[in-house]
Formats: structure tokens, C-alpha cells, sequence
């Protein structure tokens, strides 16, 4: 009964996260710190295996989708896009 407390601060978390992964994709790059992005990846990673080994729905989906927004910030963070001669930008 509780449990939609857990739903709703899911949702909550994930939407501050959407505006940031979008602005990263759209731009090609990110300037949120590394060693941030980093530490980021492997906690929501570790936190979702928890949640997957107590069967704890809400958490594993969580952590699961903040694991691949960071995951996607990290990418662009190591691996921006740069423009090209005419302006656009491209993938390395």
C-alpha cells in the first residue's frame, strides 16, 4: 500500500534526470563532472542488482534507468561529438 510512495519519488527522480540526458544527446557532449558521472554509473548500477536480489521492483527499476542515463551522460562525457568543417556536428 505504501509502495506508491516509492512509484511516485521514481517518476520524480527520473524526471529531473530526462532534462540533462536530452541536453547531453542534443548537444553531443556534457559538462557534468567526470569523477561525478562516474561514481553515478557504478551506484545506481550496484543499487539495482540490490534491488534485484531483494525483489524490490520499484529500486530496480530506478536504479536500472538512472544506471543508462548516466551511462549515456558518461558516454558523451568521454566520447563528445565534435563539428565538422561545415558546422555540423558529428560523432568520432
Amino acid at each position: 500500500m505504501i509502495q506508491w510512495v516509492g512509484w511516485i519519488g521514481l517518476f520524480l527522480l527520473l524526471l529531473a534526470w530526462v532534462p540533462q540526458t536530452w541536453e547531453s544527446i542534443k548537444a553531443g557532449k556534457t559538462q557534468v563532472n567526470l569523477l561525478f558521472i562516474i561514481l553515478y554509473v557504478v551506484s545506481s548500477a550496484m543499487l539495482a542488482f540490490y534491488a534485484f536480489l531483494n525483489s524490490d521492483l520499484v529500486f530496480l527499476i530506478l536504479n536500472g534507468l538512472l544506471t543508462i542515463g548516466s551511462g549515456i551522460n558518461l558516454y558523451y562525457k568521454l566520447w563528445p561529438r565534435e563539428k565538422n568543417r561545415t558546422g555540423v556536428k558529428e560523432s568520432k
